[in-house]
């Protein structure tokens, strides 16, 4: 037995997660390589390696024949009859090849081949690793900015958050952990080239599922998020057991759960809404926590007229608009937001009153006749 070849096999396997099998088929190649470049040419070589014991030969086919005029391929038979004195001419004979014949060179090459097969599987094993976590959240620790990108190692490998992909206002400090979404993992002749991000809206999605078991035993669904990174997420859930409130699931008991993810996206506020079929209790919903006269939304369009109090327009509307835009995102309507004296003026809350007045879908589609939606909701501080 080759105990010292078979120990070093089994570090390797362990410390770079590379098989037995993969280095023995490396060791074969390499002798094969050492043989060529020892004896000109290796086409009649042949490797036998005991995956057990870690034993291995090297043998090369000869001819035997008359006259040699190719030791490398050929063989006299008075030599063949000294192995064994059943050859005849014509017959091909394996003849042993010493290792530790071969010259300095040949032995540098074949270490090469070995060293070059290792490092292309630990490349392989690391990419496959990665890759299996591509669209999910991992732990990383800042290492230095690279210009204005930063470096974050992964455990094996450092990623690369980027200027886009950074939160606006966020500063990263050397050894600090921070959690990041895995965008791309790329192969390359250097390894595995990955990018992350701070600001991608799944980020919050992966964190709910790691904070409340409720959403990843898929009880509890996410079923839409709008993010705006560094100052507000609105995330709209839904869930599969009556038995179950969605939102207080993902707010946790005093607001553990959620605020652990505030915490981690450093201060972000999120808010929690309940999904609902029906659009304009959807809406309604999204603009929370604006209070809500009534919505007129028109399924078809994805236009939605939205009539708050007075006192509310302002909240509704949000900073620089910024609640009746991730509404909209969440929603995927158009959504515009007018006061109860704004719509009075327009003529809209008068349709409002009328279809409050009838019942079904006919009313619903009179109540949306007529009405003029403006391109973008009005802001006001």
């Amino acid at each position: 037995m080759n105990t010292e070849l078979l120990e070093a096999l089994t570090i390797l396997e362990k410390e770079k997660n590379i098989s037995k099998e993969v280095l023995m088929d490396a060791i074969e190649q390499s002798l094969i390589q050492a043989c060529k470049n020892h004896f000109g040419k290796a086409d009649n070589v042949h490797v036998t390696i005991d995956h057990e014991t870690c034993e291995f030969s090297v043998y090369a086919d000869k001819t035997v024949v008359e006259v040699v005029e190719d030791p490398v391929m050929e063989i006299s038979l008075s030599n063949a009859k000294m192995m064994d004195s059943k050859y005849e001419l014509g017959d091909i004979v394996q003849v042993p090849i010493q290792s530790k014949q071969f010259g300095r060179i040949a032995t540098q090459n074949a270490k090469n081949v070995i060293l070059q097969k290792i490092r292309e599987e630990e490349r392989k094993v690391l990419y496959d690793e990665y890759f299996q976590k591509e669209k999910d959240v991992v732990t990383g620790v800042v290492q230095r900015y690279m210009g204005r990108n930063v470096s974050v190692n992964l455990g094996k490998v450092d990623a690369i958050l980027s200027e886009n992909e950074q939160v606006k206002g966020e500063e990263y400090k050397p050894t600090e952990r921070i959690k990041v979404y895995v965008l791309e993992v790329k192969d390359s002749p250097k390894g595995p080239k990955i990018m992350v991000s701070r600001t991608h809206p799944e980020l919050v999605k992966r964190l709910f599922e790691a904070e409340v078991t409720e959403v990843k035993d898929g009880i509890v669904e996410i079923k839409s998020i709008a993010r705006e990174a560094g100052s507000r997420t609105k995330i709209a859930v839904w869930s599969n057991d009556p038995d179950v409130d969605a939102v207080g699931a993902c707010v946790g008991m005093n607001g553990a759960r959620v605020n652990t993810i505030v915490e981690e996206l450093r201060g972000e506020k999120i808010d929690i809404i309940s999904w609902d079929e029906n659009p304009a209790l959807l809406i309604e919903n999204a603009l929370s926590p604006a209070k809500v006269i009534t919505v007129l939304a028109d399924p078809d369009e994805k236009t939605a007229l939205v009539i708050v109090p007075d006192y509310q327009l302002s909240l509704a509307i949000g900073k620089e608009g910024q609640n009746a835009r991730l509404a909209a995102r969440l929603t995927g309507f158009k959504i515009d937001i007018k006061s109860e004296t704004q719509a009075r003026e327009a003529g809209d809350f008068e349709y409002y009153q009328e279809s409050d007045d009838e019942e079904g879908e006919d009313s619903m589609e009179d109540a949306l006749a007529g009405v003029e939606l403006e391109e973008e909701p009005e802001t006001e501080e």
